[in-house]
């Protein structure tokens, strides 16, 4: 198989993975519910069964979906999901926006964002830390542009799980980077901000530099604890509605 070929065969299992995925978790499909034959898929996608087959381990791979013998494929229940990948994060969160979720989300990043902004301040390897500080400058460069803060932001915070140096906690940064997708922009609406909270971000990039780790992982726990009282002052916001 070619180049050509293979980006082609990726990208038919992408769509297959990205359409069925997002079925399953939109509700689609009740729990337990029977997929249709590999044959039938194959056929309603216009792909072969080699891509179909792929497609459907790595949907199994998600926890979406589960096979028996003489039962087939069939949908698993939300509690078989694998929250920790990003697509069934971004599944979820596209589907129905839930504060619950988030917030659970934000308190699971309180117990490795901290650690991780303590590690990267001990181990203070230039290199890394340069390139959390250009991160921060790109959110200054990008104010006018909230998209564009936005993706500084994120990454951002992905420079400090890298930094950490912790190869645990940099197998967070996928989800963390679909998270902060959605929470971003209603943490800034709350907050009152348009560009972002350059001045937060400032503040945990100064003491990572001075090499100050318990200040770093303090200012990390009081950006996620405020980003939790936010979320919860919208949904009451909701709840009202």
């Amino acid at each position: 198989m070619n180049a050509i070929e293979s980006n082609s065969s990726r990208g038919f299992t992408q769509r297959i993975v990205e359409e069925l995925g997002g079925t399953i978790v939109g509700g689609g499909l009740e729990d337990q519910t029977s997929l249709p034959i590999e044959a039938e898929l194959a056929k309603n996608f216009n792909a072969s069964r080699t891509i179909v087959r792929e497609a459907i381990k790595m949907l199994t791979a998600k926890g979406l979906v589960g096979s028996r013998p003489r039962r087939g494929t069939y949908a698993e229940p939300q509690s078989n999901w694998n929250m920790l990948d990003p697509d069934v994060l971004r599944w979820t969160l596209q589907r129905s926006f839930s504060f619950e979720l988030m917030r659970e989300f934000l308190t699971v990043r309180l117990g490795f964002e901290p650690m991780a902004a303590r590690e990267a301040t001990r181990r203070g390897v230039p290199e890394e830390v340069q390139v959390i500080e250009a991160r921060l400058e790109e959110m200054r460069e990008a104010a006018p542009d909230r998209d564009a803060v936005r993706a500084a932001d994120i990454a951002f915070h992905i420079a400090i799980l890298d930094a950490s140096g912790n190869r645990f906690v940099r197998q967070f940064a996928p989800v963390v980077r679909t998270a902060l997708q959605f929470s971003i922009p209603l943490t800034d609406k709350a907050k009152g901000v348009k560009h972002g909270n350059i001045d937060d971000h400032a503040r945990i990039f100064d003491a990572i530099s001075s090499g100050n780790a318990d200040l770093a992982s303090e200012l990390i726990t009081t950006h996620l604890d405020e980003a939790i009282a936010l979320i919860d002052s919208l949904e009451k916001k909701e709840r009202k509605k």
